[in-house]
């Protein structure tokens, strides 16, 4: 746990940088609770739970880049303790110990481990529930164990519900494991207690499902990822050799790798939602497997050499770390996201006059201006009709493209906050298209400046029409 904590506070500002995702979180928590649920009535239900977390966070110790994060750095720490303690207890203290460290240096985990966003929280949660399961495969429990296995189900659910794919992890290590009836029961009564209360969002969230339109369809490239990751935790498990009917560290960690990984692929055929970080907690499932071989290879070397045994973790470790260095210190760098929503405040305070008018292309990049508003004092957002918290949206409501092109044209000098050329993608929508064509028409760009995904530039009005 200590291993990645300090993994995640190792440049957690990311050189003062919060990229689009996390300026949705910012701009949530910083929103009342009644603004919030306004919001929630429109946009990101999904993330619902975890906004109101955020904004309690927010409200105790200020908006930051530490509070942003640091809930994502203690989600994936616990989440680390949860796989190295069900190694340890399936497989010995040398496979747990390496699954925990593990856990931490795997790439997607270290990207969201500094991430302010809700994903980290889920694989936490999806561990706990992972961890009580393990308890049921050892010995009785009570009721209460139980409940808490619903409760963690519960939670996890509501900060993603497709962290539910995991009860089809649970289901699968209890019947490789050969549970009995009563134990099987009692599961399917807590998973469906836990799912229960997380249908009312399910059904919800299906109204803003054009949310996630962006997302491609499925495509055989985007296969080869999973397709790895399943290739080396099979490894892992042949090295364990497993049996039915036994409890073991495979029966758990590759169901938990595998199902969701397959769950998401065959969701993903009927609605495009693939993407990695859904998912993220079947990493755990890897880091058990790979904490197992290294637990197996300590175990086989012990008999023969019980002192270079020993050793076996650390020399792994010296030769992991480095050679995952460079992705390390890239998920510590702000070019590691899409973009940056301070970085270009910093340019709008130089190019901006008292009095100027400006622009947003598209209108979700005025994120900028609401996790910034101190860089836009001065500045009139002559297109906005509504604001973000009076619309219960994250851009605001604009006005109709004629009222646009008037205000526009009553503007001598214009600020456009837009993305830069790499990301950016053609002005689509009536509004974007008229804003576009004044600009080009009646004004000529002064000033250009791009940093870090983003874009600001001045425009001045033409002297003469032509």
């Amino acid at each position: 746990m200590l291993w990645t904590c300090a993994f995640g506070l190792w440049g957690l500002s990311r050189q003062d940088s919060v990229w689009r995702d996390e300026a949705a979180t910012w701009q949530a928590a910083q929103r009342s609770t009644a603004e919030l649920w306004h919001m929630l009535a429109n946009v990101d239900v999904v993330h619902g739970l975890y906004y109101l977390l955020m904004h309690v966070l927010f409200t105790c110790f200020g908006a930051g880049t530490t509070t942003l994060r640091l809930p994502s750095v203690l989600g994936t720490a616990v989440a680390a303790a949860c796989v190295a303690v069900i190694g340890r207890r399936l497989a010995g203290r040398w496979a747990g110990l390496a699954g925990g460290m593990a856990f931490g240096l795997l790439p997607a985990v270290q990207f969201h481990l500094q991430e302010g966003r809700q994903y980290a929280l889920v694989t936490a949660g999806a561990a706990i529930s992972t961890l009580l399961l393990t308890t049921v495969l050892q010995r009785p429990v009570r009721a209460r164990h139980w409940a808490a296995y619903g409760t963690a189900v519960l939670l996890t659910g509501l900060l993603n519900w497709l962290s539910l794919m995991i009860l089809g992890a649970h289901l699968a290590t209890l019947l490789w494991t050969r549970a009995e009836r009563a134990v099987l029961a009692r599961w399917a009564v807590a998973a469906a207690c836990g799912t229960a209360g997380v249908l009312p969002l399910i059904v919800f969230s299906q109204s803003q499902s054009g949310q996630v339109a962006w997302i491609p369809p499925l495509s055989w490239h985007m296969l080869i990822g999973p397709a790895v990751l399943l290739a080396i935790g099979g490894t892992g498990a042949l090295l364990d050799r497993p049996r039915a009917g036994r409890s073991s560290a495979t029966a758990v960690g590759l169901p938990l790798l595998a199902v969701p990984q397959l769950g998401l692929i065959a969701v993903s055929l009927v609605q495009p939602i693939f993407l990695d970080r859904y998912i993220l907690y079947s990493m755990m499932g890897l880091a058990l497997l790979i904490g197992t071989a290294v637990g197996t290879a300590v175990q086989a070397a012990g008999p023969r050499f019980p002192m270079a045994s020993r050793w076996i973790l650390p020399v792994t470790l010296a030769v992991a770390v480095p050679a995952l260095l460079p992705q390390s210190l890239a998920k510590r760098s702000p070019a590691s996201r899409v973009d940056d929503v301070l970085a270009i405040a910093s340019d709008v305070r130089h190019l901006k006059r008292p009095g100027n008018a400006v622009l947003f292309i598209p209108s979700l990049r005025r994120d900028t201006k609401s996790v910034t508003p101190d860089a836009f004092a001065g500045l009139r957002d002559i297109t906005l009709a509504e604001s973000p918290e009076e619309a219960g949206t994250l851009k605001g409501v604009e006005t109709e493209p004629d009222r646009i092109r008037a205000a526009l044209l009553a503007e001598q000098r214009v600020l456009l906050v837009t993305d830069a050329s790499p990301v950016a993608r053609p002005a689509r929508g009536a509004r974007d298209r008229m804003k576009t064509a004044v600009l080009n028409e009646y004004f000529i760009p002064v000033a250009d400046k791009q940093t870090r995904g983003r874009r600001v530039i001045v425009y001045e009005r033409r002297s003469t029409r032509r």
